[in-house]
């Protein structure tokens, strides 16, 4: 399982670092957790069903390590599916008991087993795995509320502009009344502040807080005031289309990825061999797969094709791939894993810089490590365990052109969030 070296004081572009000294000197270990019980009731499984192709837990994972804010990211649950997404992602797994695996078990209760399992944490963050347009940038807001403010505990909350009114039971005689405004001076929507809610995004609180007063908000407290876009909530199966559309306009897609390494035989290819009269073997390819590793090169994305002994390409085959493509064709054995390492060393990357295409059980630690990594349709279960993305397609018919347009999809969110980060700092 890749651990990712927590970075305190993360450094903007322009060179200033996000945060104090002070943050230097905070000790404490500060956790993420994520609550992903198997027992979904309205939503089967939700934790990791597919969002805009990633699994729900898959987002907010991404978001917590990237703020590169804690010392380890964790999620809490009690099934075996969403604990091999969680490892897949990066994330460490806390294997709750029977006792705060039920229905009416509370979140806190949970966090409280968490802790007393794990003495070395300090400070935890709990994250709503339904969050899925949080961005490490507010994380990295919010923490700094405990490290340099010195609060006990902070939870994100939302604005909004409506109209409150109290309710009465039908058949009661009592009439309705507001809460929240005088109806003859009613405000617009310009000239009223609105309200604060909470939006669930997150809740973060100190060990001795949450264990001595059951309680994750306490003592000395503040609140994170999220943009409405951000804050997004799935309860039930008509909530998905929303949230989709949403995460895609609004959701943290990731810091974007310099090279991909793809495996020839049945990703690039459908695993087939044909035999010609004379003797030769043939491989076919098809066209949107092609197209799309040249729409990778055009963006400036390094590919890797990986062959191996079992694959059905001889040497001759792989020259004509490296001059067809345009690219490495590199042989990488029975395990890709050593050979993809020492590339990525080499080019002094990090595995969230590597996107990874493979197709079998000996692709699994590499599907886990890649910061993107993804699988044809017809790959075999364990493959699919541990990649991030499972295709529509099947192997050698559209499944790389379908990650291709993934990678690029990331890469152009991340262009746009890091113009937007550039706009926020020159006007606040």
């Amino acid at each position: 399982m890749y651990a990712r070296k927590r970075v305190r004081v993360p450094q903007e572009e322009n060179g200033q670092q996000d945060g104090s000294s002070s943050r230097k000197a905070d000790r404490r270990h500060f956790a993420a957790l994520v609550l992903a019980r198997g027992g979904s009731k309205g939503i089967p499984l939700k934790n990791i069903k597919m969002l805009a192709g990633v699994p729900l837990l898959g987002w907010v994972l991404r978001a917590a390590i990237d703020s590169e804010m804690f010392d380890s990211v964790w999620v809490s649950t009690d099934h075996d599916e969403i604990e091999k997404v969680a490892k897949s992602w990066g994330a460490k797994v806390h294997r709750r008991s029977p006792e705060v695996s039920k229905d009416s078990s509370s979140s806190v209760e949970t966090i409280q087993e968490f802790l007393r399992n794990n003495t070395e944490v300090e400070v935890v963050c709990h994250i709503q795995c339904t969050s899925t347009c949080l961005h490490p940038s507010h994380l990295q807001k919010a923490l700094k509320k405990i490290i340099e403010d010195g609060y006990d505990s902070v939870f994100s909350v939302v604005r909004r502009h409506q109209f409150r009114w109290k309710e009465v039971k039908e058949g009661s005689g009592e009439l309705t009344k507001p809460i929240n405004l005088v109806p003859a001076k009613r405000p617009r929507r310009q000239d009223w502040y609105g309200e604060l809610y909470e939006n669930g995004s997150f809740y973060i609180g100190t060990r001795d807080l949450i264990l001595k007063e059951n309680s994750t908000q306490g003592r000395k407290v503040a609140y994170f005031e999220m943009e409405p876009e951000h804050s997004v909530d799935i309860d039930v199966d008509i909530d998905w289309p929303v949230a989709e559309e949403r995460v895609l306009r609004y959701g943290y897609f990731g810091r974007g990825v310099s090279i991909m390494f793809c495996r020839v035989s049945r990703c690039l290819t459908n695993g087939r061999v044909f035999l010609s009269v004379s003797g030769e073997d043939m491989v076919s390819f098809h066209t949107r797969d092609t197209a799309g590793l040249r729409m990778l090169q055009n963006e400036g994305i390094e590919v890797v094709l990986l062959t191996s002994n079992e694959d059905p390409v001889t040497q001759s085959l792989a020259d004509k791939l490296k001059t067809m493509m345009g690219c490495e064709v590199m042989d990488v054995g029975d395990e890709p894993l050593k050979c993809v390492q020492a590339v990525v060393e080499q080019k002094r990357l990090d595995w969230k810089d590597v996107a990874y295409m493979g197709n079998d059980i000996a692709d699994a630690t590499c599907l886990n490590l890649a910061g993107l990594s993804a699988v044809p349709a017809d790959a075999p279960k364990d493959a699919t365990s541990a990649a991030k993305y499972t295709c529509r397609q099947v192997a050698g018919m559209g499944a790389l052109r379908e990650f291709v347009e993934q990678v690029l999809l990331q890469k152009e969110k991340t262009k746009t969030q890091m113009k937007q980060d550039r706009i926020d700092r020159n006007n606040f």
